[in-house]
This record gives C-alpha cells, structure tokens and sequence, in this order.
C-alpha cells in the first residue's frame, strides 16, 4: 500500500489521504522548499474529513493513479485541513470566490512556489461532465500556462493578495453603530424570512444561529414581536424536519430542501452548540416544551456520541456511511439514517410501525419523491409530521398508550440504527468550537437546572485549561491521539473565553472568570490591531505574510471580531477594567462602514451592540442562593445582564462587592439597574418583584 507523509500527521482528513497515490505533503517548508527547487507550482487541496464532495473527489480522482501520476510529475501536492487552519482556508477560499464567483469545499488552488494564487476552483470532476472540464484536463492546461506563460502568471498572481488585502478592510469609514441601523439590520432579515416554513432565503436552508442572536435581542430591547416570531418559526420548522434527528438528537448541517426535509448528513460541534443555546434561549421566552426538549436531545446527543474520554468534544460525524457491514467500502450519504417501512416491521408490530410511520411521515414505498442521485429512493427520512397526539387521534387510541408504543418503537429503532455501521467521527479536540459547546452546556445547566450538564461543561473547561492552555497564557488549537498542537486562532481564544464567562456566571467558581480575562487580554496583544481596531484572525506568520485577515462575516460559525466584542463588553461591566471598554469602542469604529453598509453579514457583531445598548443591570449574589433563588434567576431571558458572586476573587477587581454580605437566612441578591442598586432581596418572590 501507498503511503505519504500525511501518514505523520495527527489530523483526520490528512490521514484520510495518507494512502493515496498522490504524493501529499501538509502545509510546511519542506513542500514549500521542493516547489522552490523543482521550479513547480503547487496544487493546493483544502477540505476536511466529514466533507461529502471531497470524499467524492479523492474516489476519483486522489485514488487515481493515472492521475496521481501527472500530479506527482508536473506539481507538488499540498493538503490543508480547514478546521485546522481556518486562516488559510479563509485566505485562498476569498480568492478562490472573487476569480470563480462561488467557493465550497473541496478547494482547489494552484500557487506559485512564493504561495501566490493563480487558478482556483473546487470540486473537479475526473471527466468532462456537470458543464466543468474534468480535472486531468485541468491539470494539463495549467502545466501548459506554467510553462508557456510564466510571466503572465507570475505577473497576475502579484496583485491577486494586495486585493485580497484591500477587501479585507472592514471600513473604518461612515457608518454610525446605533439603533438605527439596528433596526436597518432587523428589516433586511425581515425581507428575506420565511414566514410559511421558517428560515431565511429559499433552498438550501442553513441554519444561522448569529442570527437568531441578534433577533432575539432585538426583540428584548424594542418588543418588536415579528423579530420573536421569525426565530420561533425557524426554530420549530427545523426541530419536526428531517434536518433534526429525530431518534438520536442534534441536527444536520443543513437542508438541502425549502421544507428542513432532506438534510445534507454530517452533524458539525458548532451546529449542535449554538443550536442548543438558541432552544434554551426560545424556552425562556415562551415556555415551551418543544424547545427544552430540542435543546435537551441535542445536547445528550452531543454527550452520547460527541464526546471524548478526556471530557472535550469531537468535532463533527460524516454524512456518508456504509449499508451494512460487508460492504465497508459502499458509502452513500445518509445511510445510517434513513429505513424502509419492512425494517421497521422487523424491530416493532406491525400496528406499532403503522403508528411509527404516522408520526415520522413513513410511506411504504419511501418518502422521497425527489432525489436525482436516487440515493434515498425506496427509503424513508424520519421528520416529526404528527404529534403523538394526532397519532392517538387518527388510530383512535388513548394517548398515554400511543406515548408508550411509540417511546418504545423509538428506542429499538435507535438500538438496531447503533448496530450499523456508523459515519466516520473526526476526533479531534478543536478549542473554539469546545468554547461554543461549554457556553451550551453552562448556560443549559443553569436554565434547566441540570447538573448533567454543567458536569460536561467543567469537564471540558478543565481539560482545555490543562491541556491547550500554555504556561505562557497562549493557547493550542488542536488535539487528538494525545497531541496538543497548532497555536491557537483568534476564535479559539475568544471562544474560549465566553464559554469560560457563561460557566462563571452557571458556577460562580472564580477561576473560570479569572481564566477569560487572561485570554482575552493575550487576544489583546496578540491579535489586537493597535493601529485601527479590531483583531487579527491568525498571528501565524504563514498567514501573516500572505494577508492579514480580519474577520469580520458571522457564518455558520460566528466570527472572531463580534464573540472579542461580547467579550469586552461584558468584561468591561463585570471587572470595571478601562482597558476592556477601550478596546470594545475602538472595535466597534473600526466596523463601523461594514456595519452601516451590510449588518447583516454581522449579526452575532449587533447582538453584542444590542447589550451595548440596552438597560444596564447587574446582579449580584452574597452567600450561595437557594434552589428557588437559582431558578428565579434563570427562568427568564436576560441577555443584558451580568451576573456576579461576590467574593474575595471578585473583590480584587470590585471592591464595593466585599461590603455585600449573606444574610443569616441564606443569600442576599443585590439587583442594580444602570448602576444603581436596589435593596438586596432574599427570596425568589421578592427578587421575582425586581426582575419584571
């Protein structure tokens, strides 16, 4: 068997295609040193190991040794995992989107040995088909301008990053943070919103957990109830879909449909992060099961299957999966989550699978009467069509005894579906998005009051607090197989650091708190632009030396620049530290025009101007509350307070805090609106009176 030097590496989509006939280098001098010597452009392939099309892609054409063999003979072959080195990723997918018009992944770029840009695209396929010239074509053409047209390439290539430098500037220019522009942004979601199925846009429906954020703060500070409502729909057509797993918890990346029906498969940790906090946060504010329980699925899903034995998080399962066991190699997407109406005769009684199929919308013949790849033809997607009690009502049944039918059907289904074989499980440990999860984790245990929970949330703090944070106060971005590895990002750091500020304010242990501050004042000084604002994505000189990104897009993911702005926001209210506020004001002018001209490619950056703006309450706690205390305090939505526990570790940073003492009866709650402070209360009713 083949093998490169991904072989060496510790990520899951290098090794993926350590035994390809290509001759793979990761991202480094020595693949940069060979270019250079050989006098060869590079051909770049960026992916990750959950990725559907770049599986598709390395069937083709990576196992193809016909064509490893013109790709080994004219270029040097370089892969890059992107959720390893989300910096270059974004630096060649910017160039990637401005020469070609869309970006995705697999990417494809060719470099000069100086790593300048020169073609680029993504997926290839291994012929002429799809109206796109098949790769060995490709490869050939670009071999030929290499040879024949050097000048001209080396000559376009030069001014391809000083472009890409000029549009990474946010715009320091007019543009007034207020809220008028606040209700700008509201609008502009507004127009795009569905109001029938929930979501933003047609096909395909991403779900965008910054946006609810942002929408849901909206709502708080103006009352403005279609802003609550476009989330409620949202969340609640994603929650019965085929996009939310209905047996075993947490979502699918995203639809591939306008219905939340058919999902694309793969299940991503940042997904399943924000989309708990954003349920929780729905509950609050309605009340509704259907939210907790969301919430909850997701978030023992993620304990169940996401986590790994140090107490961290896995990053993301794959979409592809095999049939059955003997034909390992026979992948197609969805596999592992879709049946036919006979498997489920075989597991439950035929009048239970009749009522199993009525509550997942099950045909007989299969529910997708769409599928060009013909992958789920027969098969059926489970989504939630009715409710238990619409089932009880069409088979004229008592509800209770459909409810135990039906929680029973489930659990077989569930176990028979373990017993497959399951998608591959990329299990590295990735600080950034283990900060979004202990956010979920922290604030799921104090609203639900779940201990559960908050157990799985100091867990993981702990071990990144061991593990991935340096004696220096730095920080690493990766770990898998026992390897702490890659220095850490600008959202690892920030990430972090809120995750860290939400188990403070869920545990009120002091070192959690004091972790955040130091991490965001390393962000500070190892990202921060001291010149116009804001911060740096990456201060990895590789990355440096090509351009200096700021993010500044709230995606799937949010970005570095708005998470730093909640952080210094709520920093500068808890600790009174200037530095915290200063900062917070110079990223915000620095954002100022993008935020005037597109707000909503930045909606996780206005939830934090909302705070900003909004009524300024503290609310701090003397002695260990009670039980209905805890409760009082977390039943409703407040997202513009902070929350403190006076101590000896706060104290050092807001002396006023040592003179708020217990009361002998239990815990004194000091509530201050604006600064100033009411009489401390000690009872969940009298504290009830202050909080509505």
């Amino acid at each position: 068997m083949y093998t490169n030097r991904l072989a060496n590496e510790k990520s899951p989509y290098l090794r993926q295609h350590a035994h390809n006939p290509v001759d793979g280098y990761p991202w480094g001098e020595e693949a940069f040193a060979r270019a250079r010597a050989e006098d060869k452009p590079i051909f770049l392939s960026i992916g990750y190991s959950t990725c559907h099309w770049c599986h598709v892609m390395e069937r083709e054409s990576f196992e193809n040794e016909k064509t490893a063999e013109i790709l080994n003979r004219d270029f040097i072959c370089i892969k890059i995992d992107r959720e390893e080195r989300p910096d270059l990723d974004r630096i060649y997918m910017n160039y990637v989107q401005a020469a070609t018009g869309s970006g995705g992944w697999p990417m494809s770029v060719w470099l000069t040995p100086a790593l300048k840009p020169f073609v680029g695209g993504t997926y290839f396929p291994p012929d002429n088909r799809y109206g796109r010239a098949g790769f060995p074509l490709i490869l050939q053409r670009i071999t030929e301008v290499w040879r024949d047209e050097r000048a001209k390439i080396l000559e376009s290539s030069a001014t391809v990053l000083d472009q890409l430098k000029k549009g990474e500037d946010p715009g320091a220019g007019p543009g007034v943070v207020d809220a008028a522009m606040l209700e700008r942004a509201y609008l502009q979601q507004r127009r795009s919103f569905d109001s029938r199925l929930g979501g933003f846009g047609g096909a395909p429906k991403f779900p965008r957990p910054s946006v609810y954020n942002f929408l849901l703060r909206y709502w708080k500070r103006t009352g403005n109830e279609d802003a609550l409502d476009m989330v409620t729909t949202t969340l609640i057509g994603m929650s019965r879909g085929g996009m939310n797993d209905q047996l075993g918890g947490g979502f699918h990346r995203y639809s591939v449909d306008e219905f939340w029906f058919v999902p694309h498969f793969e299940k991503m940790l940042y997904d399943e992060a924000q989309l708990a906090v954003s349920y929780l946060e729905a509950f609050q504010i309605t009340g509704n099961a259907a939210f907790e329980d969301a919430a909850r699925r997701t978030l023992d899903y993620v304990i169940r299957d996401m986590t790994a034995p140090e107490g961290a998080f896995w990053s993301a399962e794959d979409a592809d999966s095999a049939p059955d066991a003997a034909k390992p190699h026979e992948k197609s997407e969805g596999a592992f989550y879709i049946w036919n109406w006979q498997e489920i005769t075989t597991l439950v009684s035929e009048e239970h699978t009749a009522w199993f199929g009525y509550r997942y919308g099950m045909e007989r013949d299969g529910n997708v009467t769409n599928d060009p790849h013909h992958e789920f033809t027969g098969s059926n997607i489970l989504f939630a069509a009715r409710t238990i009690s619409e089932t009880a009502e069409h088979f004229n049944k008592p509800v209770d005894e459909v409810a135990v039918a039906l929680a029973a059907a489930d659990a077989k289904v569930l176990e028979a579906r373990s017993k497959r074989p399951r998608p591959h499980l990329d299990d590295k440990i990735l600080t950034s998005w283990n900060g979004l999860m202990i956010s979920a984790f922290a604030r799921a245990s104090a609203i639900l009051s779940d201990p559960t929970y908050g157990t799985a949330a100091t867990r993981a703090a702990d071990f990144l607090l061991t593990t991935m944070l340096q004696p220096d106060g730095t920080l690493l971005r990766r770990y898998r197989a026992g390897d702490a590895g890659i220095g850490g990002m600008l959202d690892d750091y920030v990430n972090l650091a809120g995750g860290l500020i939400d188990l403070y304010e869920a545990t009120f242990i002091p070192r959690y708190l004091e972790a955040a501050i130091g991490l965001m004042r390393t962000t500070i000084a190892q990202f921060g632009d001291p010149e116009a604002g804001g911060f740096f994505a990456s201060a990895h000189p590789d990355a440096a030396a090509l351009v200096k990104l700021k993010d500044d897009y709230d995606g799937a993911e949010p970005s570095g620049n708005s998470v730093a702005l909640m952080n210094l926001l709520r920093l500068a209210r808890i600790t009174g530290d200037v530095q915290f506020d200063t900062e917070a004001r110079r990223l915000i002018t620095a954002f100022a025009g993008r935020a005037a001209s597109s707000p909503h490619g930045i909606p996780q950056f206005l939830a934090a101007i909302e705070f900003d703006l909004a009524e300024k309450r503290e609310i701090i706690i003397a002695g260990t509350p009670s039980v209905a205390l805890h409760k009082e305090l977390w039943k409703r939505f407040e997202p513009f307070r902070v929350l403190l526990q006076a101590s000896p570790e706060i104290a050092a940073f807001r002396p006023e805090v040592a003179d708020m003492t217990a009361a002998p009866e239990g815990a004194r709650v000091y509530v201050c609106v604006n600064f100033a402070c009411q009489a401390p209360v000690t009872t969940a009713e009298d504290l009830a009176g202050l909080l509505n």
